[in-house]
């Protein structure tokens, strides 16, 4: 078999530029092979011009879209600082409510003298601030101080409420006891007669007397059972006994008449009984006397 040969093509072209009128046409001889190359080179050429545009097109929108997130973070990370600017204010007030509460629990502790271990440790040791001084660096907030700060904060209130519901709990027993200890005057008057020795010495009174119209009102010094409320042959006239418990039992004597009966509860304040002269007496008034444990002491001690 032969095979075919290729026979390199010679063709050519020719432009002729022909001028204005006069002057000399020319002539340009182009082999076809150098169109074809130079078409080639048009076609990459053109091919090239137009990945570039659309490279420097993609590209810049790219730009646009990165700007365009660009400022969308900036316009978030202000509203975050806004907020933790906000939230770091809020923090600081917190605390400052918190300094106050601590104040707070130390005047009522100090007003009910019941005494915490938990407020020394709080690091309140007097009401109000004789040395203001303050210092340290200047640190911008950020959210780990904040947070740090709140937890702090979570922690001290759950220190605060338990410190707090123990001081309830004594003021609680503090009431309860005060409300059985007999620390008011039964009545109102003129102490005529106190407790210890009187009349040059000739008698020992064991109470106190105080003097007012017949008929005033006599009221219990604390909450107590009546056990004793009747005439008593002993010289106390018509007398009332309350037992307040803890063995502490308080008397009521010389009273023209009796409010109150055998077994009835009382609370301090109530009325029990009228002031009078009965049984040995030299005018008016209510013997009030303070037993503890039977015993006969000053009732100065409790009132």
């Amino acid at each position: 078999m032969h095979k075919k040969v290729h026979k390199p093509d010679n063709r050519e072209y020719t432009l002729k530029i022909i001028p204005h009128q006069g002057e000399t046409v020319r002539s340009i001889r182009l082999p076809i092979r150098t169109i074809k190359y130079g078409a080639a080179a048009i076609c990459l050429g053109v091919t090239l011009f137009v990945g570039a545009l659309g490279y420097s097109t993609y590209n810049a929108s790219l730009v646009e879209k990165d700007k365009a997130e660009l400022t969308q973070l900036r316009e978030v990370n202000g509203l975050q600082q806004a907020q933790l600017l906000q939230l770091s204010k809020k923090t600081a007030e917190l605390q400052e409510d918190m300094e106050k509460l601590n104040e707070l629990e130390v005047e009522i502790r100090q007003l009910t003298s019941i005494e915490s271990n938990e407020v020394s440790r709080s690091g309140v040791t007097r009401l109000g601030a004789v040395h203001e001084g303050q210092g340290g660096p200047s640190i911008t907030p950020n959210i780990e101080n904040v947070n740090e700060t709140l937890d702090d904060l979570i922690g001290s209130a759950k220190v605060r409420q338990q410190s707090l519901e123990d001081l309830k709990g004594k003021i609680k027993d503090k009431k309860a006891q005060m409300a059985i200890t007999p620390s008011i005057w039964p009545a109102s008057g003129d102490v005529s007669s106190r407790y210890g020795l009187r009349w040059n010495g000739s008698d020992f009174h064991p109470g106190i007397d105080i003097a007012n119209d017949i008929g005033t009102p006599i009221v219990a010094a604390a909450d107590g059972v009546v056990v004793d409320s009747g005439w008593n042959s002993g010289g106390y006239g018509y007398m009332v006994d309350l037992d307040h418990g803890n063995g502490i039992v308080t008397r009521y004597a010389h009273n023209s008449r009796n409010a109150v009966s055998v077994g009835q509860v009382v609370k301090k304040g109530q009325l029990i009984a009228y002031m009078g002269s009965t049984g040995f007496s030299t005018g008016p008034h209510v013997h009030y006397e303070v037993r503890v444990n039977g015993k006969a002491v000053n009732p100065d001690r409790f009132l």
